[in-house]
């Protein structure tokens, strides 16, 4: 059988995006092996059993480590992981079991490490999965298993799991601390609720006016919550019900809490520099605020930081800020023109996507950790993967699975984990990022009210939003 995978190429670039190669999933196969369907020496599909059974560890084969990655990523649209985790297992131990309990024993140690290492695999990638605790409790049958055979396995799989558990602990204390940190953050002072006066609310220029400073601990932010985002979530954000289960679908509860923290970190920033700008009682000020996150969006840029970059970007193109005109009026606004370009939506992103081979490219020749920092435009990220998971089908019209497919997503969601494990270089500042996390922002409402109260109405429309506003805000605050 040949290997999996040319090694030379585990992930081919992606081209769902380009029409013309979607017929390549219905080309002429090269060869068939069992249920399993190669060209070009590469697995194109499979049947489910079939690729299950290519997952297990023997005595003399392992499966090579793209393919690991590739299926247990994309194996949740198929069925639950308890369900591969058990079948696993129930592979492993039926293979080598014989009737005689030397043979077996002998046969056990000899596999022993193989299992031990796909385990590994599994718990380290994929450590979330093992909040089942169907899932941890066959880790223990396992681990049992494997004692009768191999103290030495038996030892790895009890490290293993110690590293499991603390995986999962770090998971739950973060869980908890951004939690703690969004009823912070709801919280909302009564100098929330009108504009500024009289200094009653400090301003991030009070806490930092470095843009770089600045810059650099919206880069920690963005690291810390990018590195709690299990690839699975991405998956498990768009599957659907496989059209060959009867059985409820895993799906129907998501477990995307990390990449919805994340996404909703976004919309926090966003609306933390309009917030900002909206705030100042004085025109000089609010132009001070707009030059200023401009300043800190293009040391975004140059970091690599591209979802904060997004993020202020959009924070100050919502129509509450866009309206200023007399504050814009104020502001050279040559440097942002050049951020907009480079996250210009039109043609797809192209500006962006070129920017972001670059970012990636510099990391991956870089000589310091500052130049390995990529930070996608995170929602983005998410819209090409549910495009890819949608545009093509996940199982062929003979039943197989569409393996070409799941290659694809695997090369989307490994280069999420390369930018992921990247240690933040810079030096914290716990005031500034206490402020960014906690600091109470404007809803959308109180950000259009606070920006009719800077520069008043221009028009009938804006008149009688205003009043809208005003006594809709007056009823809430009664309430």
């Amino acid at each position: 059988m040949p290997p999996t995978t040319p090694y030379a190429g585990k992930f081919s670039p992606s081209t769902y995006n380009n029409n013309n190669n979607l017929h390549k999933y219905h080309q002429p196969m090269e060869a068939s092996y069992g249920d399993m369907c190669y060209h070009d020496n590469s697995l194109v599909s499979g049947s489910l059993e079939a690729l299950i059974q290519h997952l297990v560890p023997t005595v003399d084969y392992y499966p090579d480590r793209s393919y690991v990655f590739t299926f247990l990523l994309s194996s949740r649209l198929f069925l639950h992981p308890y369900e591969l985790m058990s079948r696993v297992c129930h592979l492993c131990v039926e293979q080598h079991r014989s009737g005689d309990l030397l043979l077996d024993k002998i046969r056990i140690r000899d596999v022993a490490p193989k299992i031990v290492q796909l385990l590994t695999e599994w718990t380290e990638t994929f450590p979330y999965d093992f909040r089942d605790e169907r899932m941890m409790r066959c880790l223990k049958e396992m681990s049992h298993h494997l004692a009768r055979g191999d103290e030495y396995s038996w030892r790895a799989m009890q490290q293993m799991t110690q590293r499991l558990i603390r995986r999962l602990a770090a998971l739950g204390q973060y869980e908890e601390a951004i939690a703690t940190l969004n009823a912070s953050a709801a919280e909302r002072p009564t100098a929330l609720k009108t504009k500024q006066q009289n200094g009653q609310r400090s301003d991030v220029l009070s806490i930092s006016d470095d843009a770089f400073i600045l810059a650099q601990q919206l880069t920690h932010i963005e690291l810390d919550r990018l590195s709690f985002i299990g690839p699975e979530e991405f998956i498990q954000a768009f599957g659907v019900k496989d059209p060959l289960d009867n059985h409820k679908s895993f799906f129907r509860k998501r477990k995307t809490t990390n990449l919805e923290a994340y996404v909703a970190w976004f919309n926090r920033l966003s609306y933390l520099v309009a917030t900002e700008i909206c705030m100042p009682v004085k025109k000089k000020h609010r132009a001070r605020a707009l030059e200023f996150f401009i300043d800190v969006a293009r040391e975004c840029f140059n970091i690599g930081n591209f979802n904060s970059l997004m993020a202020i970007i959009t924070g100050m193109n919502m129509s509450p800020v866009s309206r200023l005109k007399k504050t814009w009026s104020k502001v050279n606004t040559d440097k942002f023109d050049i951020l907009e370009h480079q996250m210009d939506p039109s043609s797809n992103f192209s500006n962006y996507r070129t920017a972001l081979r670059g970012a990636t490219q510099r990391s991956i020749t870089a000589h310091s950790n500052q130049e390995k920092i990529v930070i996608p435009f995170f929602s983005l990220l998410i819209k090409d993967i549910y495009f890819l998971n949608e545009g093509c089908a996940s199982r062929l019209p003979s039943g197989h699975v569409n393996f070409e497919k799941l290659w694809d997503l695997a090369k989307q969601v490994s280069e999420f984990l390369v930018w992921r494990q990247v240690t933040c270089p810079f030096e914290r500042d716990r005031k500034i990022l206490q402020y960014l996390v906690t600091t109470p922002v404007f809803t959308e409402d109180e950000l259009h009210l606070a920006s009719y109260e800077s520069e008043g109405p221009e028009n009938h429309m804006e008149k009688d939003s205003r009043r809208s506003l005003r006594s809709s805000l007056l009823h809430r605050e009664h309430r």
